[in-house]
């Protein structure tokens, strides 16, 4: 078999010139379009790696302003209790003090209205006690109440102890001022006399006396220096009344028959 070399020569060049075509044509266009493909989808792959790392950061910075705001909610919530709870106690307390300061008022004016009426009854009392004494000795003794008064207290003074009468003298002698008698209604002159007549003789000596009414004696005559007291006077009796009439059965009420102070 005869080889044509022309042929094969000419189917050569064909390859070749075919194998340029190609390339020039077909190839080179394909690869240059793979490369840019891959180009953009790498540059697309960065991208979207740059937007992920970008959301991821946001997403931190998110996390972060989440949980500041979380403890900066339960901060204000805290406080807010706090106060609330601090406010709430004051309200208690203004409103206790304000409960105490009514209940001090209603007591106090319950006191001064108890202190009023029974000072009132003592009144009526007094006055009751002072008629029904006049009437009894202007009927029986045909004397004044002032003049029993005096009598009584020249009784009471006669007859101290030795003890009382060593403090009054010691009390008189130790003052300069005049002695004060204090009686629950004025006294005559003659009751005065006769009161200063016995006062110079159980002190043995010209006493200074200055006089001086005080109803709330009730029927009765003190006589005082600044050191020394002594009394007479049926307000004691009085008391013990009332206490009988006021105080329950199983109370015992309190009386005597003089009253002595010292300063």
């Amino acid at each position: 078999m005869e080889i044509n070399w022309f042929t094969v020569i000419a189917q050569v060049i064909n390859f070749f010139i075919l194998v340029w075509l190609l390339k020039r044509f077909l190839y080179k266009p394909i690869l240059n379009a793979i490369d840019e493909r891959e180009r953009k989808i790498a540059a697309q792959l960065k991208a979207a790696e740059a937007t992920k790392a970008e959301a991821e950061k946001e997403q931190e910075v998110f996390e972060q302003k989440n949980l500041s705001f979380d403890q900066k909610k339960e901060k204000l919530m805290a406080e807010a209790v706090a106060a609330a709870t601090e406010a709430r106690q004051e309200l208690l307390e203004q409103a206790r003090a304000e409960a105490e300061k009514l209940a001090a008022k209603l007591a106090t004016a319950a006191t001064a209205q108890q202190h009023n009426e029974q000072k009132a009854y003592q009144q009526k009392i007094q006055q009751a006690v002072f008629a029904i004494v006049r009437r009894t000795l202007a009927d029986l003794a045909a004397v004044g109440l002032e003049e029993q008064l005096t009598k009584a207290f020249i009784k009471r003074l006669k007859t101290q102890k030795e003890e009382e009468l060593k403090l009054l003298k010691a009390a008189f002698t130790g003052s300069s001022a005049p002695l004060l008698v204090r009686s629950a209604i004025a006294l005559p002159e003659k009751q005065q006399q006769a009161l200063k007549q016995s006062i110079d003789e159980v002190l043995t000596a010209d006493t200074a006396l200055t006089f001086e009414v005080a109803p709330a004696l009730i029927g009765g005559i003190e006589l005082s220096t600044h050191e020394y007291k002594l009394a007479w006077s049926i307000s004691e009796y009085l008391r013990a009344f009332e206490e009988t009439i006021f105080l329950p059965d199983n109370a015992k009420p309190v009386s005597s028959e003089s009253k002595k102070q010292h300063a």
